[in-house]
């Protein structure tokens, strides 16, 4: 299935929930069992607020975004993405990662596109700059 698109295209916003589960889940199998990521003791000792969710998760779920308006993980051919701030995951909800993509630049020859991601929770910047690359053919 090919997928056209135009630079200024917006991608539909996503509402992506993160609850402690899904981080102690991602811990196990990543093998990245560092204490911030599952005691709030630990990550106050730090000088976060609680829990955070774990860098790689929270950039997978939103490059899964892209991945679905593209037609499949397999287009996504890279990605480039600059960390802003932590995503606090409470104990007792989930966090909400909201992301928003944008076609900032569609190269035809190579039949690819340029996607922006802007990512937030709680209102506070999650990635600064984020382009995944995927193909459209």
């Amino acid at each position: 299935m090919s997928r056209t698109a135009t630079a200024g295209e917006a991608l539909p916003a996503r509402s992506l929930p993160i609850t402690r589960e899904d981080v102690r889940r991602y811990a196990e199998v990543s093998g990245d069992h560092n204490p911030i990521h599952l005691e709030d003791a630990a990550a106050q000792a730090l000088g976060l607020p609680g829990v955070v969710a774990h860098g790689m998760l929270t950039s997978a779920l939103a490059i899964g975004t892209v991945a679905d308006w593209a037609g499949g993980a397999d287009r996504v051919r890279a990605t480039s993405i600059r960390f802003a701030g932590p995503v606090v995951v409470p104990v007792d909800a989930p966090a909400e990662l909201e992301v928003q993509g944008t076609v900032r630049k569609v190269d035809d020859d190579a039949g690819t596109a340029d996607v922006a991601l802007t990512v937030t929770c709680a209102g506070a910047k999650v990635f600064g700059k984020a382009i995944v690359t995927v193909a459209l053919a």
